[in-house]
C-alpha cells in the first residue's frame, strides 16, 4: 500500500516506463507551489505556477528524473527592505530507488534515498531541496544596494545625497556649547 495521493500534483506516476531500462517519458507540467517553499525573505508563494519540464527514465535500480523548474519569487531585499519579484529555473536530479524490499528498503540504501511507492514518485522534496539551495543566502534588490541610513530609516538608493551633517558624539555634546558661547 502506497501513501502517496496519485492525484497530488508533485506525485508522478511511472507505470508507463515499465522497469525497461533505456525507456523514457517526457513530461511538461504546471503545478501549484507547495507551502514554505522558500526562506524566511525570498520564496515561492503558495500556490502559485511551478512550471516543471522533466524526462523521467527508467535505469536498472529505479527511475532518474532530470529536468528544470521554473518558479517565481517573492520577497525583500535584506538591506533596505524593498520588495523583489524575480524568478529563477533550478535543475532537478534525483534517482528514485525502486522500493522492492520487504520491509520497503534496500539493505545497502540510507534514509536519504529518494524510492518509488509502488508506481509513483514524489518530486516536492526533491523540489524543494533544489530551490531552497539556488535561493541566495541575502538577497537584495540591486548588487550595490546601500541600504537603509541608520539614523533616520530613509531609503538611501532613493535619496543618493542624504545626510545628516556633522555628527557631534553625545559624550562631547556639553564642551559644543563651551565653544559657541564667546563669553567663555
Amino acid at each position: 500500500m502506497t501513501s502517496l495521493d496519485p492525484r497530488a500534483p508533485l506525485v508522478l506516476d511511472t507505470r508507463e516506463l515499465g522497469r525497461r531500462p533505456g525507456s523514457e517519458r517526457h513530461v511538461e507540467v504546471t503545478v501549484p507551489a507547495p507551502a514554505d517553499l522558500g526562506i524566511e525573505v525570498l520564496a515561492v508563494p503558495e500556490g502559485s505556477p511551478v512550471e516543471l519540464d522533466l524526462r523521467l527514465e527508467a535505469v536498472m535500480e529505479g527511475v532518474l528524473v532530470t529536468g528544470t523548474a521554473l518558479v517565481g519569487l517573492d520577497g525583500e531585499c535584506v538591506r533596505c527592505l524593498e520588495k523583489i519579484e524575480d524568478e529563477a529555473e533550478v535543475d532537478i536530479q534525483e534517482l528514485y530507488v525502486y522500493n522492492d524490499s520487504r520491509d520497503g528498503r534496500a539493505p545497502d540504501e540510507d534514509d536519504e534515498t529518494s524510492r518509488t511507492e509502488g508506481d509513483l514518485i514524489d518530486l516536492e522534496p526533491v523540489l524543494r531541496d533544489a530551490v531552497v539551495l539556488a535561493l541566495p543566502f541575502q538577497p537584495m534588490c540591486q548588487d550595490d544596494c546601500p541600504g537603509l541610513c541608520p539614523d533616520c530609516g530613509a531609503r538611501l538608493a532613493d535619496e543618493p545625497g542624504h545626510d545628516h551633517g556633522d555628527k557631534v558624539d553625545p559624550r562631547w555634546a556639553g564642551l559644543a556649547s563651551l565653544k559657541e558661547d564667546p563669553s567663555n
